[in-house]
């Protein structure tokens, strides 16, 4: 009776466990098919929400990118915190004068509340001895705050239950209309006509104002063209991702662009090229989801954008850098260890062709294992090979000898190292006993050209400030140092 209860219950758990796999593959099978329809249905842009959409992200993210350009070039990226901030009063005022979501009501308060608190910002700084990271803070916190309380009386009130007002402080890109993509068109179209025409005095004005003032440009009236472009650009923005996270698409595509390229121009199409960009796919990303926002997503991806750049990019990225930086470690202590091994030789007038690895050891002041490991790296580099040495005081002790790539290398070093001696000696009056250290860094990054330089201004010098050998380049050619040479020197 148990046996069959067992084997009863064995098939009812196979059952049971074949059907949740099952369940769980049609609902696998089911949302990927869901996905697939998603985004076919919003690539082909059937859709008159998503084509209103992604008109909106499209002209914000061009016209926030431009600005970005600026904002951070001129390291004003607090400032354009504080002028997203300081537009949300304007926007309940506005809402309470329309007493409705009117758009060109709400766009009015709110340009009239960002020049408020540009010219508050202007004014502090003129009048009194506050800093302008303090006069940023005290406008950002002191209208925000006002802007809060606006929007809970608002909520008290009887038509304050209409929808739209909270979408400023949040952002809802579901609730973007025709017009007011319309206005962020407007917008992106001045920014880029005022960019393309005024380009040489707003990058005068902004890198050098006083040599700008100098040849007469107007800075005065240029900052504030800056600052009326910016309200444009974050107003048209509020909808989409909110008085809160506006700023992060002028700072955060504009950093990413400053990794890739250091020129105005390269920056400024980088940073609104990726500001649209992120604006794609953050919208792509919340079409694909249930009831995601937007507008953080945006940012996420802007975010995303700027983590892979800082850590991919070949020139400037961080994992390429410490790649690099490792790769010249590992030259430069390559190239110490053949120093070492030509020191020794030369030690001995070059009678043998072979030096122990505590000989090496000694000479670099390192201890046994570490003089093997670097001793088997000039051997996986094919600049010397191994051998094993009977010697009754250390038996069976490896030496180590010279390939004809390593002899030319040890050469070049040594001759790098000793030239530069002679050079800050005989050139720059230095003590013959103050050039070793700076030798010691120099010796490394001397190219081929400026060595033959250095040695038709010294007139091919064989000896060195401390009376040792220079090795020539017919010694590193011809693969080792004429023993008599050394002893008549």
């Amino acid at each position: 009776m148990n046996g069959k209860f067992f084997q009863f219950s064995r098939l009812l758990y196979i059952l049971l466990f074949f059907f949740l796999t099952c369940n769980l593959r049609a609902e696998q099978v089911s949302e990927n098919t869901t996905i697939f329809l998603k985004t076919v249905r919003f690539l082909s842009l059937t859709d008159y929400s998503v084509q209103i959409v992604l008109l909106g992200v499209i002209f914000m993210g061009f016209g926030c990118g431009l600005m970005g350009g600026f904002v951070v070039t001129r390291k004003l990226s607090l400032f354009g915190d504080t002028l997203s901030h300081a537009v949300l009063p304007g926007v309940a005022v506005g809402f309470l004068w329309s007493q409705s979501k009117n758009s060109i009501s709400i766009l009015v308060g709110a340009m009239i509340a960002g020049f408020l608190g540009v010219f508050l910002i202007s004014l502090i700084k003129k009048t009194t001895k506050v800093r302008l990271d303090s006069a940023l803070g005290l406008v950002l916190s002191g209208f925000y705050a006002i802007g809060i309380c606006l929007l809970t009386r608002i909520q008290k009130m009887e038509f304050g239950n209409q929808s739209g007002i909270d979408r400023y402080l949040f952002g809802q890109i579901t609730g973007l209309s025709s017009s007011d993509v319309w206005g962020m068109g407007i917008s992106c179209l001045l920014i880029v006509l005022i960019t393309i025409l005024l380009y040489k005095e707003m990058l005068l004005t902004g890198f050098d104002p006083g040599f700008a003032r100098s040849v007469g440009l107007p800075v005065d009236l240029l900052q504030y063209l800056l600052w009326m472009l910016l309200a444009f650009s974050v107003i048209t923005s509020l909808q989409v991702v909110g008085v809160i996270l506006v700023s992060a698409l002028l700072i955060i595509p504009a950093a990413t662009a400053s990794i890739i390229t250091q020129k105005m121009k390269g920056l400024l199409l980088w940073s609104a090229t990726l500001g649209v960009s992120a604006g794609i796919v953050g919208t792509y990303l919340s079409f694909l989801g249930n009831q995601l926002p937007t507008g953080p997503l945006i940012v996420l991806t802007s975010t995303l954008f700027f983590i892979l750049i800082l850590l991919f990019h070949t020139e400037n990225g961080i994992l390429f850098k410490w790649l690099h930086s490792r790769g010249r470690e590992q030259k430069i202590s390559v190239e110490n260890t053949l120093k070492a091994v030509y020191q020794e030789l030369e030690k001995n007038s070059f009678s043998d062709d072979t030096i122990t690895i505590s000989d090496l050891a000694k000479r670099r002041r390192i201890n046994m294992p570490e003089a093997n490991k670097e001793a088997k790296n000039l051997v996986r580099k094919q600049f010397a090979f191994l051998l094993k040495k009977e010697n009754i005081a250390l038996p069976n002790e490896d030496t180590l000898s010279l390939t004809p790539d390593g002899w030319g290398e040890a050469c070049r070093i040594v001759r790098n190292h000793r030239l530069w001696e002679l050079y800050l000696t005989n050139e720059v009056q230095y003590a013959p006993d103050h050039v070793h250290e700076d030798a010691e860094k120099i010796e490394h990054i001397l190219g081929d050209v400026t060595v033959r330089k250095i040695e038709r201004i010294l007139s091919n010098p064989r000896m060195d400030p401390h009376g040792k050998l220079i090795p020539s380049q017919q010694d590193i050619e011809k693969g080792y140092i004429d023993k008599k040479l050394v002893r008549v020197l």
